[in-house]
């Protein structure tokens, strides 16, 4: 029977078990969300003794060789002893600039690094709180046009990190996880192809994000960006999003609602087979567009995508 080892703690696990449940359930309480090796919150760093890795590909290679493993992707194999991703030690500070509330229902958090912190539009980070409490947030700033990070919460329901994020003032601090991760992001090679951004909920944020990059970068193929709201005030960048697209004829914008939605998959068919899509929101809105633009003819390899998961209510 392999043992795991986490700051001097030892104890027996059944062969082949989920190395992030192992450790869960021996109360090292790491952080997850995605389980899907996507949203990289379950980080630890294997010190001896290596586990078995569905998808030793999602990390970077330097990554790998300073030993951090995504734990949920792992099974432990062999006598294993990790290092938990410490936010006192691996993390990076970071000063709240600013919390408002551009829907109801969704918290924007701006934060200011008190190091430089590297990172790419559309990615996420983790954001830990003074209560010890992690969850990984995708990005809605861009490096280079926008100076402090900014942050999307959907608060539609209470959570433990979400509660906390209610409470929050200029002036207090997070840590914030330097080890990004995230399917999404922009790639200068697709400058002419068509860009397709789908999103739901608070799935905006990395691809406003994403489209800002897009424009920046002065893509010249036609750009269509659709956000899914659950009622029309749910669409918080209703505004900006606009201004956009007045500013960029190859922007189209449209903004709709569960009822309106069949229509839009309906249109998926006439989707250019050159096209990039990005989608981003709840799995369940994410898993139907990704199937309709695959029975469309999207090739796979031309759908970019991430998940948001609700881990508490």
């Amino acid at each position: 029977m392999p043992e795991l080892e986490v700051a001097g703690k030892r104890w027996t696990v059944a062969p082949a078990s989920n190395l992030l449940d192992a450790l869960n359930a021996g109360g090292c309480r790491v952080p997850f969300s995605c389980r899907a090796g996507s949203c990289h919150a379950c980080l630890v760093r294997c010190l001896a003794g290596e586990p078995a890795d569905a998808r030793p590909e999602a990390l970077s290679p330097a990554q790998r060789a300073e030993g951090w493993r995504l734990s949920c992707q792992c099974l432990v194999v062999q006598d294993l002893r990790v290092e938990i991703f410490d936010p006192r030690r691996d993390g990076i500070e970071a000063d709240v600039i600013s919390v408002d509330w551009p829907a109801t229902d969704v918290l924007r958090l701006r934060l200011q690094p008190c190091r430089p912190f590297r990172y790419g539009a559309g990615q996420h980070v983790l954001l830990w709180n003074d209560e010890g409490v992690a969850r990984p947030y995708s990005l809605a700033s861009v490096p280079g046009l926008d100076e402090a990070l900014e942050f999307h919460l959907d608060c539609r329901l209470p959570g433990q990190f979400s509660d906390r994020a209610r409470r929050l003032l200029p002036g207090e601090r997070l840590r914030l996880g330097e080890l990004h991760g995230g399917a999404l992001h922009y790639d200068p090679a697709w400058d002419a192809r068509p860009l397709l951004f789908l999103a739901s909920g608070t799935g905006l944020a990395p691809l406003w994000g994403l489209l800002r990059e897009a424009l920046r970068q002065h893509h010249s193929g036609p750009i269509r960006f659709i956000h899914l709201a659950h009622d029309s005030s749910g669409h918080y960048l209703a505004g900006p999003l606009g201004a956009l697209a007045a500013a960029h004829p190859s922007l189209e914008v449209r903004l709709v609602t569960p009822a309106e939605l069949p229509e839009v998959l309906a249109q998926f068919r006439l989707v250019s087979r050159q096209t990039i899509a990005l989608l981003c929101g709840h799995p369940t809105g994410v898993e139907d567009f990704a199937r309709r633009l695959y029975l469309a003819g999207l090739p796979r390899t031309q759908l970019l995508a991430d998940s948001f998961l609700t881990r508490d209510a």
